[in-house]
């Protein structure tokens, strides 16, 4: 390997590295201004810098270093105790870990990196004994602190291999760059320090590496191939029957049950905590408030919750919109809140927990609510619904309105809201991942948006059902159940068919109408009751096939961006069937038709 191979190595090791550390100042800094006295924050602090420093200086980024050397400084005057933190050396800091996160932007797609402005240097007070133009100067008056606490030595060994140079072909056993990084402070117990899952200790090299880093297009690869063999042993498990040989009986039953075992471990390597969203929001929560000169505080639970990597990301905007717009919208100001009896620190709660195959995420806050009304108002004064439908919504869908596009309550445009996005885009980026957005609110007390998206996006247990020889899956966590359907028992209300649902009016949408097929000619038909979002309805077909467990593949190029399907996949049978989303179908089939109708 030449030396441009293994630079390139050390630089994506550093990102991924710095990145994690970044998110995690964010949240640090944000415990440390609460509790500047507390010399563990601190010092965790300090350390997130002083390693990031090291790790630039290494690769030779001297805006990183120079930014990182002046926080650095001002932390080591308040770790000495000669000037305590204040609020200008707070807003350095957290303008500094932005800066930060633009600068390894620039480092992972080539590009030149940015300046470190000259007034947040002066916000950091420090006393330059080298003059921050000398790169060189300033990394090696650290060498005695680097040498302390980074084991600079260690880490070129760890990079290049035990008195190798950079450039030089690296051991066979090298670690990753976090090898290096210093131990997690006792305090830090809720989240570990990514940096220091690879230090290697005596301990550890008595017992061997306990972890790896691998490439995630290889674990991505690991999933497609599982998904292959998923569809193979679906395929056997369809013709088994035909057969009639034991043995193969046998062989099919004992790759079912390894495909099975093996299919849950991949899943498993390629869960993450959903902490690595989470993190960053104390300091997106703090910087939001002081923009809108709001007291907010930011409660997270459940962040060791675990999912598919994808959704880990995936979720990363549409949690930004909805925690802005529970301090934006939601909190009220402190006279505000006051005034109502409320504490003036409003409290935003960011939360997740596991519910069987699926994941629930919340955002909820103690603010003054939104109200029915002024809901159902803005929505006929934008032209969304007419008057007289608009009178016949009950308040819990009155608040549903919110997720039409074009809607919002604010007259004014601000930096936070009022620019196009709305929550029809959260919704949209929430239903690309399988998953559903609810809305509860109660005046005057607060509001919750709850997110609940499967634990992957990989493999899908489903329902199949068929429409005239075509299959069809829906996804199984939406099912309650199946019932024959008799048409003549259906009851028409406000243009919707309805069917008395054990004493409660369900609406109901014949898939057969739905599709534009033409009407069944006779035969039983059968009712597949499904939940979408705190609604159920019921859904026709011509017959339920059973379970399955189908790969989801995208769909074929003449479907895509057409409501009302989730995806595709290939069945036991070697057929391809259609993924239905169930909330599209509930809302352009039923509950549109129910707001449209006219009595």
């Amino acid at each position: 390997m030449g030396a441009t191979d293994s630079n390139s190595e050390i630089r994506a090791d550093f990102l991924v590295e710095a990145r994690e550390i970044v998110d995690q100042l964010g949240e640090q800094m944000v415990v440390l201004e609460r509790a500047p006295e507390d010399r563990d924050a601190l010092n965790l602090v300090f350390r997130g810098f002083h390693t990031i420093k090291g790790g630039a200086g290494f690769l030779d980024f001297p805006p990183m270093v120079t930014l990182c050397h002046a926080v650095e400084d001002r932390l080591d005057v308040a770790r000495n105790g000669a000037m305590p933190l204040d609020g200008f050396a707070f807003d350095g800091a957290q303008q500094a870990i932005d800066l930060l996160a633009d600068m390894l932007e620039c480092i992972a797609v080539g590009q030149p990196l940015p300046g470190v402005p000259q007034v947040l240097i002066d916000s950091m007070h420090v006393d330059h004994r080298t003059s921050p133009t000398s790169q060189a100067a300033i990394v090696a008056s650290d060498l005695p602190d680097n040498l302390d606490e980074l084991d600079f030595d260690s880490l070129l060994d760890a990079l290049h291999g035990k008195g190798a140079l950079p450039g030089a072909a690296p051991a066979s056993e090298a670690p990753a760059l976090a090898a290096v990084a210093p131990a997690p402070s006792p305090t830090e117990v809720a989240r570990p320090e990514p940096m220091a899952h690879g230090r290697r200790s005596p301990a550890a090299n008595d017992a061997g590496e306990t972890t790896v880093r691998v490439d995630v297009r290889r674990l991505d690869a690991m999933v497609n191939l599982v998904g292959e063999l998923v569809l193979a042993r679906n395929r056997l498990k369809t013709i088994r029957p035909r057969l009639r040989d034991e043995d193969l009986d046998r062989a099919v039953s004992v790759l079912d049950a390894a495909t099975s075992r093996l299919q849950s471990a991949v899943m498993t390597a390629r869960m993450q905590p959903v902490g690595r969203v989470f993190s960053r929001f104390p300091k997106l929560a703090r910087d939001v408030a002081r923009q809108v000169s709001k007291s907010v505080e930011l409660d997270v639970v459940g962040a060791e919750t675990e999912l598919d990597r994808n959704l880990v990301e995936a979720l990363s905007d549409p949690l930004v919109h909805l925690v802005r717009n529970a301090i934006d919208h939601g909190i009220e100001s402190p006279e505000a809140r006051r005034a109502a009896g409320k504490n003036e620190v409003g409290s935003v709660r960011l939360s997740a927990q596991q519910e069987g195959d699926h994941v629930m995420i919340e955002v909820r806050d103690d603010g003054a609510g939104i109200d029915p009304e002024k809901i159902r108002d803005s929505a006929i004064r934008k032209g969304l619904v007419d008057a007289e439908s608009a009178a016949r919504l009950s308040a819990d869908e009155c608040l549903q309105l919110i997720f039409m596009p074009g809607f919002s309550t604010r007259a004014e445009v601000t930096d936070l809201s009022g620019r196009g996005v709305g929550m029809d885009v959260v919704q949209s980026r929430i239903r690309e991942l399988s998953g559903s957005v609810q809305i509860q609110s109660d005046v005057g007390r607060g509001t919750r948006m709850s997110i609940k998206v499967p634990l992957t996006l990989a493999i899908l247990p489903t329902l199949l059902v068929e429409i005239d020889g075509d299959v069809y899956a829906l996804p199984l966590v939406r099912v309650i159940e199946v019932l024959a359907h008799d048409s003549a028992k259906a009851l028409w209300i406000d243009g919707q068919s309805v069917l008395d649902l054990r004493e409660q009016p369900t609406p109901v949408l014949d898939l057969r109408h739905w599709l534009g097929v033409e009407p069944s000619t006779g035969g039983a038909a059968t009712g597949v009751v499904l939940q979408a979002g705190e609604q159920r309805f019921v859904l026709i077909v011509d017959r339920v096939r059973g379970r399955e467990e189908v790969v989801i593949k995208a769909l074929p190029r003449t479907l895509r961006g057409l409501a009302g399907y989730a995806g595709a996949s290939l069945i036991g049978d070697g057929r391809m069937a259609l993924i239905l989303d169930v909330d599209a179908l509930h809302e352009s089939g039923v509950r549109t038709r129910r707001i449209v109708a006219s009595a």
